[in-house]
Formats: C-alpha cells, sequence, structure tokens
C-alpha cells in the first residue's frame, strides 16, 4: 500500500481468489503496530475489538491478571481485515491479482521476469514462511518452526473477554503456549509447539480443550473454523534480501521467537520497505536492499530467550514462580515489548 500511496506501479499476485480465506494467524495486533502504522487508524470498527490485558496461567491453572497503563491488542475479523486492505491496495492504484500464483523469477539486467506476468524492477517476496522467492534468488530460509492449531467458535462466550487468556504447559504446548480469546464475534482458541506431527498437535488440542474447561468449556461445541501452519521462529533469514529483491514478514522470518508474533513486524516494516523502494524508484535513495534490511530486528534476546525456554522450560518452576514480581516483570516486557508498569 505504501507504494501505491506514492504512486508508484505495483502488482501484488496473491495465490488466493479470496484474500481472506484460508489465513493461518490469530490476527491480534499490538498497540505498537497500531500506533506505528498510519492507515491502520481507518480500520473499520466493526471487525476489530479492544483487549486490555493478559491473563496468563501456570500449568497448575493459578494465574495472575497482566496490564499495562495504556497498552491494549485489537483482535481481528482477520478475513475481513484482509479483504479491507486488499480494497484499499486498489483504491490507492495498486493492482492486487487473485488466483494469480508465482512460480519462477528470472533475473535480467535491472529486474526479474516473473513466469506469466511479465516484468519488474523491484521484487519483495511475502510468500509466507516456505518462500519460493526465497528458494528461486538464492536468499536465505527458515529453518526452526513451531506448529500451530487454533479453532474457531462462534457465538461462543468467555469469562474476562476484555483478556487474553495464555496457557503455560511444557507437556502439550512444548516451546511456547496455548491461549483463548474473545475476537470479533467467536472465541478463538489455539496452542503452538515445537513442529512435529500434525497428528500430534490435533492430540495435544484435544488435551487442552479438556484442560481449560474450567475457564472455557468447549468440549462439546464443534468448531466453526480451524486453522494450522507453520510459525517461524529462528529470527530473521541470512541472507534477507539481495540486488533489487527483498523478503517481508514470515518469508523473512520476521517473527518473534519467543512470542511468535509476526503481525507488528510484518506491518511496520513492510509499510518502510514500500517507501524505500518508492524513493528508490523516484532516484532518492539507493537500492535498499543494501541499507534498509539493516533496520530488520535481530531478535538477539529473544532468540536467547528461545533457546532457554526450548531447553529449561519446566512446569513446577513457572507454578512456583508465577507470581513473583520478576516472573510477572519479565512477563510484562514479554506480552506488552515496550511497555513498563
Amino acid at each position: 500500500m505504501s507504494l501505491a500511496a506514492a504512486g508508484v506501479p505495483v502488482r501484488v499476485l496473491e495465490k488466493k481468489t479470496d484474500p481472506g480465506a484460508k489465513l493461518h494467524t490469530t490476527g491480534l495486533l499490538v498497540r505498537d503496530v497500531v500506533d506505528g502504522v498510519d492507515w491502520l487508524s481507518e480500520t473499520p470498527p466493526d471487525i476489530v475489538r479492544r483487549i486490555d490485558g493478559v491473563r496468563l496461567y501456570a500449568p497448575d491453572m493459578h494465574s495472575v491478571e497482566l496490564v499495562a497503563p495504556g497498552y491494549y491488542f485489537l483482535a481481528t475479523d482477520t478475513p475481513q481485515l484482509m479483504r479491507w486492505m486488499t480494497d484499499r491496495c486498489r483504491r490507492l492504484g495498486g493492482e492486487v491479482q487473485l488466483g494469480a500464483t508465482y512460480t519462477r523469477a528470472r533475473r535480467d539486467d535491472d529486474g526479474f521476469e516473473i513466469d506469466g506476468f511479465g516484468r519488474t524492477s523491484f521484487l519483495v517476496g511475502a510468500d509466507g514462511p516456505r518462500s519460493r522467492v526465497a528458494r528461486d534468488l538464492g536468499l536465505g530460509e527458515n529453518r526452526r518452526f513451531l506448529f500451530g492449531i487454533e479453532h474457531e467458535y462462534a457465538g461462543a462466550q468467555i469469562a474476562e473477554p476484555h483478556l487474553l487468556h495464555c496457557f503455560i504447559d511444557h507437556r502439550l504446548a512444548p516451546g511456547y503456549i496455548g491461549w483463548a480469546v474473545r475476537g470479533v464475534g467467536q472465541v478463538q482458541v489455539g496452542l503452538a509447539r515445537r513442529a512435529d506431527a500434525p497428528g500430534v498437535a490435533k492430540e495435544a488440542m484435544a488435551a487442552f480443550l479438556t484442560k481449560i474447561a474450567p475457564v472455557i468449556d468447549l468440549r462439546d461445541v464443534h468448531p466453526s473454523h480451524i486453522r494450522a501452519g507453520l510459525i517461524p521462529c529462528g529470527g530473521v533469514v541470512s541472507p534477507v534480501a539481495a540486488e533489487r529483491v527483498l523478503l517481508v514478514g514470515d518469508s523473512a522470518g520476521m517473527v518473534s521467537p519467543v512470542t511468535a508474533g509476526g503481525i507488528h513486524t510484518a506491518l511496520k516494516h513492510g509499510q518502510a520497505a514500500g517507501r524505500a523502494i518508492a524513493d528508490f524508484a523516484a532516484g532518492k535513495r539507493a537500492d535498499p536492499s543494501r541499507w534498509f534490511t539493516q533496520t530488520y530486528p535481530k531478535f538477539r534476546a529473544k532468540r536467547a530467550l528461545r533457546w532457554a525456554f526450548d531447553h529449561f522450560q519446566n512446569d513446577l518452576t513457572f507454578n512456583l514462580l508465577l507470581g513473583s514480581p520478576p516472573m510477572r516483570a519479565a512477563a510484562r516486557l514479554i506480552f506488552f515489548h515496550r511497555a513498563r508498569g
């Protein structure tokens, strides 16, 4: 959208015929991205819902409430958000071609020839954790993943709907957590775990629904929708760019190794990448693949936390320490980013 807003001819190739179909995200927006991406202020109010804090549960199900003054999340009707974003890009003059599958790019003197779609002077790979653009052009590829599975329950209710409910359990969600949140018109319940066989994750999901029944009992409710997929958790890939091409979002591994949140960085750096490419097209700046990706997050501290969580996650420790000041402070930093209090 940044490119289209700057008047640069842009074409988006989207494999799906409906941009809101087959999504693999819970769709939570943190306040940082709401504040940092200007066009989000135009989001229709009926497709977002404010979440004011977090209730974090230890493996034994005792819990603490975490809030930070002024901080919030926005749950979204993500399919409708994606459709609205597509329409907005088109209104700005961008071409969004649905049902268009990228197959191959060939480099020429000053850009790329895209099989079946003509040529482009700059290529952005935003094609998911198993990026074909990255593979075609010799860029870095994601190697470490979590596997996430989420159920939607249309019309369901949950106690404390103003909170994001997060559950720690090494057996059911090794390397990550489970969650439940009242979204827009539905309750979303999911978990992520170190990447393993999808069947194992489905069994863990059934056990998770049983465990959280005292909070929200959905054991006998058929989900209205089920989504699942890989979540890169190894940090930004290398190399993440080459002459006239760069990766963004999941393709770039631009996902927090701790929280597995990628919407914030994808939107923030996607917007900035569009502006940098527009400046390049106007002759105002050098090829952004030479300098822009230096702004990508390094996740050094979060990669260290990911390693520690992978190797030392212990349910007894969380049961004992969850309500302690150090643990509450660490949890606030993880969930609320720069927020304090």
